[in-house]
């Protein structure tokens, strides 16, 4: 088993552990530049392909879901979403150049 199947398998096997799913309240504070940041690796993290050797390839796409929601409420807390848009849009006209 290579070692990029055994830490999904880890991940997966921590993931199932029964509470995991209860959700929790975090009181957080941060810069508007890691709001940002956040989102971005977010974002990033969810483009990854979904293989069964990734740890990605064990999460549930509710789940998923819920992390993409996760990082639209902060950005919208932090009154973020447009400037993340535009920086997202200038992102993808310069990858395609």
């Amino acid at each position: 088993m290579s070692a990029k199947n055994y830490a999904a398998k880890v991940f997966d096997t921590v993931l199932s552990i029964p509470g995991m799913s209860e959700p929790v309240k975090i009181d957080l504070k941060i810069s508007r530049k890691n709001v940002l940041l956040l989102s971005h690796f977010i974002e990033r993290g969810l483009l990854l392909e979904k293989d069964e050797g990734s740890i990605m390839g064990s999460i549930a796409e509710e789940e998923l879901a819920e992390l993409k929601n996760v990082s639209q409420e902060c950005l919208q807390k932090a009154g973020l979403v447009e400037l993340n848009q535009k920086l997202s849009s200038f992102m993808e006209d310069v990858n395609h150049k």
